[in-house]
């Protein structure tokens, strides 16, 4: 059982050479994964990526025309082993790591949501609500100002009180 080498991944012609970073990607492909653990994880997963899509496009080829071809059944199979040993790394790969995910990013990530876009939109409405209650606070000292105010001047004998409260 292995898994892939850095340099097998970045000069596999299964890997993408682009330069452009990819949509949503929190660093552009050229980057290198990060060191230790979680970079070859990070390398393995994009290994298993590239597995299953090598698999569906050969269940695909398979369906077609091409599974008259002699020896057309046997690349599934081939694939799907690839698969389930890119699954089996990846299980060795973790049993060391304690990283928490939270389950909602699963359950999103689940019903193909962007975790990227749930933050961004997570946060924008954190600034709204913030500006919101700012609003809220800004009117209510406003409002007791007016109220100490005008208590002060019906009420002189309270003056003294609501000086000491400001």
């Amino acid at each position: 059982m292995r898994g892939w080498t850095r340099s097998e991944l970045q000069h596999s012609n299964m890997v993408p050479q682009s330069s452009a970073p990819v949509p949503d990607s929190p660093r552009s492909s050229q980057s290198p994964p990060p060191s230790g653990i979680q970079g070859d994880l990070e390398l393995e997963l994009l290994g298993l990526a590239n597995a299953l899509y090598n698999l569906g496009t050969t269940v695909i080829n398979d369906s077609t025309k091409e599974r008259d071809k002699p020896g057309g059944g046997k690349q599934v199979g081939l694939r799907v082993n690839n698969v389930v040993q890119h699954l089996e790394t990846i299980d060795n790969m973790v049993q060391p790591l304690e990283t928490m995910i939270p389950m909602q990013v699963l359950s999103d990530i689940d019903n193909a949501r962007n975790p990227m876009q749930l933050t961004r939109e997570r946060l924008e409405r954190a600034a709204t609500e913030n500006q919101f209650m700012n609003g809220k606070i800004a009117a209510i000292d406003s409002y007791r100002r007016l109220l100490n105010e005008a208590l002060c001047q019906n009420f002189p004998e309270l003056e003294q009180h609501f000086r000491e409260q400001e």
